[in-house]
């Protein structure tokens, strides 16, 4: 039961500071995720801007038309597999950050609600004679703030799923496409 407003500020206090930590983390691992992504976009640059420079001397070195177009069909296939491979994984990077993500959200979701639950029932304590509907009031939009979340994460955890379908769906055409060019 809150007595004084040094008591009620404690607890605000209290549930500010996990509010707090629960943001340090989540912008950390934002961070990191990032830095994945620089990191394979600094890499797929290299070896893009590697293996245009050799496709370069190759077309520079061929006499006849009909080798210059078979080079540059040569070629067509390991570039889209290369962009398929970069798409997954940037995809896994998403993946795994929003996995991440939504780990920490529900974690921080469960120990969040009980706070400001037990918060509620020492305001409550105290409240005054008639405030039964204003605490009930309270209560259900902590449990409606709480079930938005939650769908917030199971949208959150489709759009992943569909994602990664696609990718996998997108590679299996295209790996069924292969013999096909290679036969022609």
């Amino acid at each position: 039961m809150f007595t004084t407003p040094e008591q009620l500020s404690k607890a605000t206090k209290e549930t500010f500071d996990t509010q707090l930590a629960a943001m340090n983390e989540l912008a950390t691992k934002a961070l990191h995720s990032v830095a994945e992504l620089v990191e394979l976009n600094i890499t797929t640059a290299k070896e893009s801007l590697a293996h245009t420079q050799a496709a370069a001397q190759q077309m520079l070195s061929v006499k006849d038309p009909q080798d210059l177009i078979n080079l540059t069909s040569s070629q067509a296939q390991p570039g889209a597999e290369k962009a398929l491979a970069y798409a997954r994984h940037a995809a896994a990077i998403v993946a795994k950050a929003q996995a991440d993500f939504t780990k920490s959200t529900e974690a921080r979701i469960g120990e969040t609600t009980k706070q400001i639950n037990k918060l509620i029932d020492e305001l409550s304590k105290a409240a005054p004679a008639g405030s039964e509907q204003a605490i009930a009031l309270l209560k259900s939009s902590v449990d409606n703030a709480n079930a938005a979340v939650e769908q917030m994460v199971k949208g959150s955890k489709q759009a992943l799923s569909t994602m990664e379908n696609s990718f996998d769906e997108v590679a299996s055409q295209f790996t069924a496409a292969k013999p096909a060019r290679s036969k022609k």
